[in-house]
C-alpha cells in the first residue's frame, strides 16, 4: 500500500473502532475528515468508493450488491429514508444499508465531508439530500 491508502485505511479502521452503534455516521464521517478525505463518492450496486483526499484518490473495491444484468428500481425516496433511518438506529450492517438503498433505486451517493452532506442519487436523476450532525472526536 502507499501512504495515502494506508492513511485512509488506518483512518477507517480507527473510525470503525469508535463508532457507537446507534448514530455511528458521524463519528466516522469525523475520523475520515480529520484524515484528510474531502469527500467520498459510492457507485452502487458496484459498491465502488472513490475517496478525494488533500494529497491525492484512493479507490476502495467492496463486493458489489449484483453480478450480471439487472433492471435498475425507480428511485424511492421514503424506502431509502427507511434504510437510513434503520442504518442510524443501529438495526442494519453497513453491507444490510447498502442493498436497501440499492433496492430503493439508489445508483449512488457523494459525501462532503467538510460540509456534512450526503446526497443520494437515482438513475433519472432523482436525489435525497440529508445533513449529519458535527461532532468532536480524539484522534490519536
Amino acid at each position: 500500500m502507499t501512504n495515502l491508502t494506508t492513511k485512509l485505511t488506518e483512518a477507517q479502521k480507527f473510525g470503525m473502532s469508535i463508532r457507537p452503534k446507534v448514530g455511528g455516521f458521524p463519528i466516522l464521517a469525523e475520523v475520515l475528515r480529520s484524515a484528510g478525505v474531502q469527500s467520498n463518492r459510492w457507485s452502487l450496486p458496484s459498491c465502488q468508493a472513490v475517496y478525494r483526499m488533500k494529497e491525492g484518490s484512493v479507490v476502495q473495491q467492496g463486493t458489489p450488491l449484483v453480478t450480471g444484468v439487472f433492471e435498475i428500481g425507480n428511485f424511492d425516496r421514503d424506502a431509502l429514508i427507511t434504510a437510513l433511518r434503520t442504518d442510524q438506529e443501529g438495526r442494519s450492517s453497513f453491507p444490510e444499508f447498502l442493498k436497501a438503498a440499492w433496492e430503493a433505486g439508489v445508483i449512488g451517493y457523494d459525501v462532503d465531508f467538510e460540509t456534512r452532506k450526503v446526497v443520494y442519487y437515482g438513475v433519472k436523476g432523482d436525489s435525497y439530500l440529508e445533513e449529519y450532525p458535527a461532532v468532536k472526536v480524539e484522534t490519536p
